[in-house]
């Protein structure tokens, strides 16, 4: 029997041994790659092709959420399972607009991971109880607001990597060399970003990012 192919995606190295070694006791799912970053995932994505990956949200270069809505556009048979510590309502949200066919707090038990893999595999979604309870409450509280734009579904591809950069302390030509564009690019970017989400300095840009988990303390 063929098992189901897997990419672990997290910045800490022992989570990915503890899923490794999870995992490598069934008889059906294979661990093919680990990433410990979005942009990672990415480009292991391109190259292994899984079937399944496990993500973490709050990573460096690239987040959890902005990986997995690039690999659902580019590889739409590849199911994204979002493995994390965070289960409030604007998580399970922004997760499932993100493509992401699963959701599980890393305290969930291990089987809840088996058999989050083995459902998303099949094509179905899997949502622990926990989330599940968050996301109808978020979607009662959704439709009393309907109609109010989050500015950030503004941000282009680029303009939220380049948020998360600059949130993350590098320095605008720093951002220019990752992102191989020039330092006015960076700037240009910079300057859009801001004015959608009307913030007017780098310190009230960097408590947007905390809020919304786009960094970590």
């Amino acid at each position: 029997m063929a098992k189901i192919r897997i990419l672990v995606t997290d910045d800490h190295a022992i989570v990915r041994d503890g899923i490794r070694a999870l995992l490598a006791l069934t008889g059906d799912v294979e661990v093919i790659g680990e990433a410990t970053n979005g942009r990672e995932a990415l480009e292991m994505v391109r190259e292994l092709v899984p079937e399944v990956v496990l993500m973490d949200i709050a990573m460096p270069l690239m987040d959890g959420l902005e990986a997995t809505r690039r690999i659902r556009k580019e590889f739409p048979g590849t199911r994204v399972i979002v493995l994390t510590q965070y289960e409030d309502r604007e998580y399970v949200l922004r997760v499932i607009e993100a493509g992401a066919s699963g959701f599980i707090s890393k305290t969930a038990a291990s089987s809840d991971l088996v058999s989050a893999i083995r459902s998303v595999h099949r094509g179905d979604s899997f949502l622990s109880p926990s989330v599940a309870r968050h996301l109808v409450e978020d979607y009662q509280q959704s439709t009393a607001t309907r109609g109010n734009q989050d500015p950030y579904e503004q941000l282009t591809d680029r303009e939220r990597e380049v948020l998360k950069l600059v949130a993350e302390g590098y320095s605008t030509q720093e951002i220019a060399d990752m992102l191989v564009v020039s330092p006015k690019t960076v700037d240009g970017h910079k300057t859009n970003l801001m004015a959608k989400l009307d913030i007017h300095n780098r310190t009230d840009l960097v408590k947007y990012a905390l809020r919304r988990g786009i960094i970590t303390v």
